[in-house]
C-alpha cells in the first residue's frame, strides 16, 4: 500500500473465516504464530514453503492445516478469501501481495506493514469476547494493550456490573499461598463477580480491598468458636445468602481440598439443592517451598512427596495418621498446621526409624512480606522451633531435597541418606 498521506487509518473488521480457504506463504516462526490463531477460526489453512517448522509439519500431519511443499505460485491465491505473507524474504513476500491486490484479496505482510492491505491485531479472547488491538505498527505496544484489556475482563475490573455473572450459587475459590499475584485470574474474577464473601483469615487478604463497596464480606475468624461450630456455621451463611438469591464466594487459602474442608461445603451446597462450583488454588504445601526455593521432589534425590496434616500429634486418637508408615517413606515429608506438635511429630519419625541428621526446612509466613526459611534437622527440629521463635502459620519440609536447597548450611552430601 502506497502511503501518501501520512500514517494510515485501519477500519477494523471482524473476519469470518469458517471454512473459507486461507493462504499462508511461509513456514517459519511468523507463520507459527499465525496459523494458531486460523486455525481456531476455523478457516481452511492452507501454507505454502518448501520448508516449515517442526510445529507446522506436526499441524500438517495432524490435518490441521494443507502444507503445500514448494515455492509460491499466484494460483495459490485463487479461491482464497485472506492471505498472510510470511517468508523471510521480502521480494517473495512483495509478490505474494502484489497478486493478492490484483485479485482484491486482503494480504498481510509480516516484514513490511505498509506494503500490505491488512494488518494482524494483537488478539485474546475471555468470555465469547474478543479483543483486538492496533496500536499504527508497533506490536509490542498492541500486546501490551490487550493484556491489560483482557487481564481486566478476567478479573472483572472493566465489566460493567449488569454484564457480570450474577447467577445465584456458591463458588469455592483456592486463593493461594497468601501472595494475591500467585492466586489464579479465575479466582480474582469469580471475587469481583460475587454479592458475598465468606473469607478465612489465610486468604489473600489484600484482595478483600479490591471488593465492590455492597460486597458483603462474612469474616469466618467472627463466627462461633470450636471447630465443628463454626464450620456448619460457614455452611450454613453459604446456603442461607445462595437461596436468597446471592452469588457467594467462600474464599479460603491454598486450594479448597487440601486441608481446606472444602469438599464438606460442596456437600452442604448439594444436599441444599444449591449449585456449587469450584476453583482450585497453588496448593501451600507445594507452592510455599517452592517459592523458597525448596523443590519437593529432585531427580535422584526424592521420587516422591508425602503431604501430612500435623495439627493432631501422634497418638491422639482422632489422627487418622500411621506415623511409624510416613517414618519409613523415603521421599520429601512435608507437613501442614505442625508448629505445635512438631516436636513430637520429630520424635514419632525418629522412632520409625527416620535418621535424626535429616534435614528439615521450616518456612514462616511463605510468599509474604515476612517469609523466612529456618534451617535444621529432624534430631535438632524441636530446639530450632524455639530458638527461632517459629509461629504459624508456618510449613516443615522433611527430607534430602531441603539439603540440594542449601548446600550451603548442609554440605555436600554424597548420598541419600536412609530412613
Amino acid at each position: 500500500m502506497d502511503d501518501q498521506h501520512g500514517d494510515v487509518a485501519p477500519y477494523p473488521s471482524g473476519l469470518i473465516l469458517t471454512g473459507r480457504r486461507v493462504l499462508v506463504v511461509g513456514g517459519g516462526h511468523v507463520a507459527q504464530r499465525r496459523v494458531p490463531g486460523l486455525i481456531a477460526a476455523r478457516a481452511d489453512v492452507h501454507v505454502v514453503s518448501p520448508e516449515v517448522t517442526p510445529a507446522i509439519e506436526g499441524l500438517a500431519g495432524a490435518g490441521e492445516v494443507t502444507w503445500h511443499r514448494r515455492v509460491f505460485a499466484e494460483a495459490d491465491l485463487d479461491g482464497a478469501w485472506y492471505a498472510l505473507a510470511t517468508t523471510d524474504d521480502p521480494e517473495v513476500n512483495a509478490a505474494v501481495c502484489a497478486a493478492a491486490e490484483q485479485r482484491r484479496l486482503f494480504c498481510v505482510r509480516a516484514d513490511d506493514a505498509r506494503g500490505g492491505s491488512a494488518w494482524t491485531p494483537a488478539t485474546g479472547r475471555h468470555a465469547g469476547v474478543t479483543v483486538a488491538v492496533l496500536g499504527q505498527r508497533e506490536p509490542r505496544r498492541s500486546a501490551l494493550v490487550r493484556d491489560e484489556i483482557l487481564e481486566g475482563l478476567r478479573e472483572g475490573t472493566i465489566a460493567a456490573p449488569h454484564q457480570r455473572d450474577r447467577t445465584p450459587g456458591v463458588v469455592l475459590v483456592g486463593g493461594g499461598p497468601g501472595d494475591p499475584e500467585l492466586m489464579s485470574v479465575a479466582g480474582r474474577k469469580a471475587l469481583m463477580e460475587a454479592d458475598v464473601v465468606v473469607a478465612d483469615r489465610l486468604a489473600p487478604r489484600e484482595l478483600l480491598g479490591e471488593l465492590p463497596a455492597d460486597v458483603e464480606l462474612i469474616d469466618v475468624a467472627k463466627l462461633p468458636r470450636g471447630r465443628s461450630a463454626q464450620q456448619e456455621e460457614i455452611n450454613r451463611v453459604l446456603v442461607e445468602r445462595a437461596l436468597a438469591g446471592k452469588r457467594v464466594v467462600r474464599f479460603k487459602g491454598g486450594d479448597n481440598f487440601v486441608f481446606g474442608r472444602g469438599f464438606e461445603e460442596v456437600l452442604a451446597c448439594r444436599a441444599a439443592g444449591v449449585p456449587v462450583t469450584v476453583i482450585p488454588g497453588l496448593t501451600s504445601p507445594v507452592a510455599v517451598p517452592a517459592v523458597a526455593g525448596i523443590p519437593v521432589t529432585h531427580r535422584g534425590v526424592a521420587h516422591d512427596f508425602t503431604v501430612v496434616s500435623g495439627h493432631l500429634p501422634p497418638g491422639d486418637p482422632e489422627s487418622l495418621t500411621d506415623w511409624t508408615a510416613v517414618a519409613g517413606l523415603r521421599g520429601t515429608l512435608v507437613l501442614m498446621m505442625a508448629v505445635q506438635n512438631a516436636p513430637a511429630i520429630a520424635a514419632a519419625l525418629l522412632a520409625g526409624g527416620r535418621s535424626a541428621d535429616t534435614p528439615v526446612g521450616i518456612v514462616c509466613d511463605g510468599t509474604m512480606p515476612g517469609e523466612r526459611t529456618v534451617l535444621g534437622t529432624l534430631g535438632t527440629l524441636a530446639e530450632v522451633l524455639e530458638t527461632e521463635a517459629v509461629k504459624p502459620p508456618a510449613i516443615i519440609v522433611v527430607g534430602e531435597v531441603v539439603a540440594v536447597a542449601h548446600p550451603e548450611h548442609f554440605g555436600e552430601r554424597t548420598e541419600v541418606a536412609a530412613p
